[in-house]
């Protein structure tokens, strides 16, 4: 019917910057190729650095039905969105919920901006706060009023190892608030960050085998730390390291 389906690339935005390639920019010429009367837009789908499902469609009614749905089924408690993930490190336990205030702030500094609002969310949007110095950084104890005033949100993930080897595991995601850079935050919460994430791997510092979290404002972001084993593994080069692409996947959205 309205509804279509694509599988998208790590690295390809949703919405790109002028003259660059994205899905939005593609819509015409996909819609040329398959013949539809009506043009196409994007109901859903993952952030510039994820990989996975996109869903477009070309009956503006139902866009707004399906958004409408996602957005209550969260409210309800649902999972509407199922992530997968590959990380560096493996959870200590199998499966669990992680819980954080998440606000906006300019990197680098300790003061928080406000007023921003991001086109996207890993569990829900698109888009996004790209070409702008500002990080996604935890609150461990949100007081009422920043919540009040929305500089900071209360998010949670649901998780569940579904593999180990070697070092790393194969997650199952499932966000259940909606908000920029959600789930590899929350990975690094849980000292496990994802594979080929460049900008929040620092956080999660180690020594003598054992994981800890660093402050956003002494882990600038920087290309991914793996051990010669993994790299090994993985075919890589140091040269090479910086070219690997984030390891988290809109594998699942669960339609009404």
């Amino acid at each position: 019917g309205a509804l279509l389906s694509l599988s998208k690339p790590p690295g390809l935005p949703v919405l790109g910057r002028s003259g660059e390639l994205s899905i939005v920019a593609l819509l015409p010429a996909l819609r040329r190729r398959l013949g539809l009367p009506a043009e196409l837009h994007v109901v859903k789908a993952p952030t510039r650095e994820c990989s996975g499902l996109v869903l477009l469609s070309s009956c503006h009614r139902t866009t707004e039905q399906l958004q409408q749905f996602f957005s209550q089924a969260r409210r309800r408690g649902q999972y509407p969105a199922t992530y997968c993930a590959i990380t560096v490190g493996v959870p200590a336990e199998a499966e669990g919920e992680i819980r954080a205030g998440l606000r906006w702030q300019q990197e680098g500094d300790t003061a928080m901006v406000r007023g921003h609002r991001g086109l996207g969310t890993q569990g829900g949007g698109f888009g996004g706060a790209e070409g702008c110095s500002l990080q996604v950084v935890p609150v461990p104890a949100p007081g009422r009023r920043s919540l009040a005033r929305k500089e900071v949100k209360n998010t949670l993930t649901r998780y569940r190892v579904l593999g180990a080897a070697g070092g790393c595991a194969l997650l199952q995601l499932q966000p259940k608030t909606a908000f920029p850079e959600q789930l590899p935050v929350h990975l690094t919460l849980l000292l496990c960050p994802a594979l080929g994430d460049h900008k929040h791997s620092s956080r999660v510092g180690r020594v003598l085998g054992v994981s800890f979290l660093l402050p956003p404002e002494a882990a600038p972001a920087r290309t991914q730390v793996l051990d010669k084993e993994l790299m090994a593994r993985l075919g890589l080069s140091p040269q090479q390291l910086h070219r690997l692409p984030l390891h988290l996947h809109l594998q699942r959205l669960e339609l009404p």
